[in-house]
Formats: structure tokens, C-alpha cells, sequence
């Protein structure tokens, strides 16, 4: 680390705070808008050419986004004006593993002053040595890249085999039942009710901010003396039903079901049958939560009685599963992939911008 020096923050980048832009003013466009969880949506113009890093400053502070082209800094980021001599990939890494939440300004809303990030101490090696760095972790994060692109791809020829097999070319001597009768759908624990009692025989809690970005640091735990059936394992097909509805294969680590999700099963059906039902049902349960005049809208299980499914033949559900279940066998390949490449990058972020490991 002989060649890594100790700097302010404000000494190697400067920081600026982005532009207005209210969401009902963007348009059609291939800019993407830079807020303080990413991209929250596109504009046909772009106030800054890419790369660029911009880190949260209203609402989630601090959290680094790094955009490789043209981009619009929203109002709710404080985006890198200058990086002064650095490379950008390797700001955007050393950004990563810095804790913005303790300079919050203590607002109602949580919010940062890039006069206090500027006072922040960095160590910061010799740009050649950010390069190298930069490097080994961009390898990483392209590689997981392309294999969450590629299940994106997978999902979408399933999705599309579903619709061809139960809405272009249904047969009229299929029969029809209610969704609630191919699936056992269980309802998830009040997890406050079971906190964890020791550090070894607890799990993380599974709640519907953790189905959509996965276990954080920051998310809840509770102790493993629950039924097994409210353990969620990789594989499982989870329904949020309530907030955020949404259907998602867990890929995520062991964790426990928390209220408002559903865990769905069946002893008689395959998984892709249940889940691509669930999914094809989902525009019309988020109309019915959305038409409930309360503040966090949900369906009940009676809507899943009124959701109607087709019911091929034994031997026409073989068929279409032996297709299926090659293209979900990919994706949860891919989903495991991932998890190694994600550990990998997480265990070597600190060490390398910490100076421990030699590039």
C-alpha cells in the first residue's frame, strides 16, 4: 500500500448537486434519469456525458450508481462534476464501501451535504493501480451482468411458450379452476413475534423490500424456531400480495416468510405451471389492490378463487413441463452463478480499496 495516499474526499472528486426534473415532465427517451435508487426513468435529453457517478442524496442517501454514457442527474443526487485525474470505475467502487448514513443532516426526509462528503478521509492509489482494481471487480459485476440479462431472456421465451400454450391456442376441453385450487398459498409469519434468540439459530426476514432487492444489511431477523414451512429457500415461489404485488422465484439465501407474502406450493402441479398462472393473473390483482381505498393496497384469497386457470391433460402438461423446467433449471444455474460472483465481488471490495490486496 506503499503507493496509496491519504486525501479528503473533496480533493479528488467533486460533487454537485443534480437537476430538477419532476417524474411527470419526463418523456419518451433513451437518457436514463439518475435518482437516488437508480434509474426511475428515461428523458430525451441528457444533462451529463457519461461515465459518471452520482450517490443518493434525498430519500436513500449515499448509495452510488455509475453510468457508463450520457445520463440526466436528477435533483435527489449529488452526481461527480470532477473527478480530477481518477478513474471514474474506481471512484464509483471506493463510493460503494464508504457509510454516508451518519453525516444524514437529521431532516424529516434523510438527506446529505456534499460540504461534509468533501471532508470525508479516502486513501486513493496511483491511477494506473485504480485502473487495475477497476478492473477485476468491473470483470465481476459485467459477468453477473450478463447473466441476470440472460434470465431476463429465459423468462420472457417462458412467458411467451405460456401465453402460445393458455391463451393463443387454449383448447375448449381443458377445464377450468380457480387459481386457490392448483397451489397451496401460505401466508407468511408476523416476524416481530419472532425475534431472534441467539446469533447462531436465526434467519433473515423475507419482506416485500427484500423480494424486490434482496437481504441487506439492514434487514430484520428472526429465530429459526418457526415451522418449516415458513423457511424460504432458494427456488421458492413467493406472491406479494399486499404494497408491491408482485411474483418472484427466490434466489436469494434461507430466510423467513414474513406477513404479506405468500409461499406457494403444490403436491400435484409443477412449479412453472403455478408460477406463470400467478404471473398471468398479476396486472389484474394489482388493479384490485389499487381500487381498494386504503393506504396499502392488497388482494384477499378470495380473489385468487375468481382467477381462473386451465387445466391441459396429463399428458399435454408433460409435454409443455418437460419445456418449462429446462428453461427454469437455467435460470436458477444462473441465479446460483450469480450468488458466487456477488460473494466474491463483496469479499474483494474492502480488501482492494483497502490497500490489502495487490492488484
Amino acid at each position: 500500500m506503499s503507493d496509496w495516499k491519504e486525501y479528503k474526499l473533496g480533493e479528488v472528486v467533486t460533487f454537485q448537486r443534480g437537476h430538477d426534473l419532476p417524474k411527470d415532465k419526463m418523456v419518451d427517451g433513451d437518457i436514463p434519469v439518475a435518482g437516488s435508487n437508480g434509474v426511475i426513468g428515461f428523458h430525451n435529453e441528457y444533462t451529463l456525458n457519461g461515465p459518471g457517478v452520482t450517490i443518493g442524496r434525498s430519500g436513500n442517501i449515499g448509495i452510488p450508481h455509475y453510468y457508463p454514457k450520457a445520463y440526466w442527474a436528477h435533483n435527489t443526487v449529488l452526481y461527480i462534476k470532477d473527478f480530477k485525474g481518477n478513474d471514474p470505475k474506481f471512484m464509483y467502487y471506493l463510493l460503494k464501501t464508504m457509510d454516508f448514513t451518519q453525516l444524514n443532516t437529521g431532516s424529516a426526509v434523510p438527506s446529505l451535504n456534499r460540504n461534509h462528503i468533501h471532508e470525508l478521509p479516502v486513501s486513493v492509489p496511483s491511477i494506473d493501480e485504480q485502473r487495475r482494481i477497476a478492473s477485476i471487480l468491473t470483470s465481476l459485476d459485467d459477468k453477473i451482468d450478463l447473466l441476470r440479462r440472460e434470465n431476463a431472456t429465459l423468462e420472457a421465451m417462458a412467458e411467451t411458450l405460456f401465453r402460445q400454450w393458455f391463451v393463443v391456442e387454449a383448447k375448449e376441453e381443458w377445464e377450468e379452476k380457480p387459481l386457490s385450487s392448483i397451489a397451496i398459498f401460505l401466508n407468511g409469519l408476523a416476524c416481530q413475534k419472532y425475534p431472534a434468540k441467539n446469533g447462531i439459530d436465526k434467519l433473515p426476514v423475507l419482506k416485500i423490500r427484500e423480494l424486490s432487492s434482496g437481504i441487506g444489511s439492514d434487514s430484520d431477523w428472526a429465530t429459526t424456531e418457526v415451522g418449516d414451512e415458513y423457511i424460504v429457500h432458494a427456488g421458492d415461489v413467493i406472491f406479494a400480495w399486499s404494497a408491491s404485488l408482485m411474483v418472484k422465484i427466490w434466489d436469494g439465501e434461507d430466510c423467513i416468510l414474513n406477513q404479506h407474502l405468500f409461499k406457494v406450493t403444490s403436491d400435484k402441479y409443477p412449479k412453472w405451471f403455478y408460477y406463470f398462472w400467478c404471473k398471468h393473473h398479476l396486472n389484474e390483482f394489482i388493479s384490485i389492490a389499487q381500487s381498494h381505498a386504503t393506504t396499502m393496497g392488497h388482494i384477499k384469497r378470495g380473489d385468487l378463487d375468481t382467477a381462473m386457470v386451465l387445466i391441459p391433460s396429463d399428458d399435454e402438461l408433460l409435454s409443455m413441463t418437460v419445456q418449462m423446467e429446462g428453461l427454469l433449471k437455467k435460470m436458477e444455474n444462473n441465479n446460483e452463478q450469480i450468488n458466487t460472483l456477488v460473494q466474491t465481488r463483496d469479499r474483494l471490495l474492502p480488501r482492494l480499496m483497502g490497500g490489502e490486496l495487490m492488484v
